[in-house]
């Protein structure tokens, strides 16, 4: 078995320069990283992370807490943390929260004694105390998809502007009464594109309406019978924007099953751009999340907390990634 010794050997450096090229995190230059990547696939060179890591004090582990893998925005979620985070040298230990935050605190506490470098969350709730116990103890922390106030680190989509654009490019087609299908606005994402779905809507001057906001949940899956309710006795709504493709998806099936039809009648339009939605009938127009390249920073953001010597002096950032509308035969 080749060593890095071997591989230094090879490429015409030290040791220390192998180590550095491979680690990701420290500057070397194009020439010599090339000499060094050539050496390693000449000789199938495999770094020893688990050594490197308990060397470092670490597990060259991540802890990924997420409400559900079966909403379909986390399978592609977690897959951009996954690949990311191998690349680097970490293995992912996956938990569902079942939007429990008894399961989250669990997972916690679980996952802190198989002693993860540092946890990524899509977190179930606003009560965030164990997140902040965290932070007390030095552990870092990166939170995605959902944000629940600026002392953590986070990736996140503009979830107010492309709601707002959403419900404005209805508005611009001539729809005059848009209903939401939201969820809990506990949750920053829902909170935020209902705010930017009433600011479209005060915007152009049409009036807003309590009765055409409708919260449903995955948990409870009451979605298709809330839309198909109301729909069985009003004619009135023309246009509908759902918060997530999954409740598109169940308004189209219960706006159909009333008799009405999508677009002509009614135009529907989802947020996430899950795989499903380009293969429906009517295609789904939607809002398109970045969703793998969301966990892929997540994970970046992780890794270079976790290399900083002094995890908690800087000031956390959010990175906001753009969604941007893709118009299909559900608006046309």
């Amino acid at each position: 078995m080749h060593t890095i010794k071997d591989v230094a050997k090879i490429a015409g450096v030290s040791t220390s320069t192998v180590s550095r090229a491979l680690s990701g995190n420290i500057p070397v230059n194009d020439d010599t990283k090339k000499r060094v990547l050539d050496a390693v696939k000449q000789l199938n060179y495999k770094p020893n992370f688990l050594a490197k890591g308990l060397k470092e004090g670490r597990s060259n582990a991540i802890g990924l807490i997420i409400p559900d893998i079966r909403n379909p925005i986390f399978p592609a979620l977690a897959r951009g943390v996954e690949d990311t985070a191998r690349s680097n040298g970490f293995n992912v230990i996956f938990s569902n929260s079942d939007e429990n935050i008894e399961n989250e605190i669990n997972s916690v506490n679980m996952l802190k004694n198989r002693w993860v470098d540092g946890f990524i969350f899509a977190t179930a709730s606003l009560d965030c105390q164990h997140i902040h116990q965290l932070r007390e103890e030095n552990i870092p922390v990166v939170l995605m998809v959902r944000n629940i106030e600026e002392s953590f680190d986070a990736v996140v989509t503009n979830n107010f502007e492309a709601s707002y654009n959403a419900v404005k490019y209805l508005i611009d087609r001539g729809l005059k009464k848009i209903a939401i299908i939201n969820g809990r606005l506990s949750l920053s994402l829902y909170r935020e594109r209902y705010e930017g779905y009433k600011k479209a809507l005060e915007d152009h001057g049409i009036d807003f309406s309590e009765e055409i906001c409708f919260n449903c949940s995955m948990a409870n899956g009451n979605c298709y019978e809330v839309v198909k309710n109301y729909f069985s006795t009003h004619r009135d709504v023309d246009g509908v924007f759902a918060t997530n493709d999954s409740k598109a998806i169940e308004a189209i099936r219960a706006i159909k099953d009333v008799g009405l039809r999508v677009p002509t009648d009614i135009s529907v339009i989802g947020f996430d751009d899950i795989q499903i939605s380009a293969l429906l009938d009517p295609q789904l127009t939607t809002v398109a999340q970045p969703l793998y390249d969301m966990g892929k920073l997540a994970v970046e953001k992780l890794i270079k907390i976790i290399n900083e010597k002094s995890k908690r002096k800087k000031k956390p950032q959010i990175d906001v990634v753009k969604s941007e509308l893709v118009i299909r035969n559900s608006t046309i």
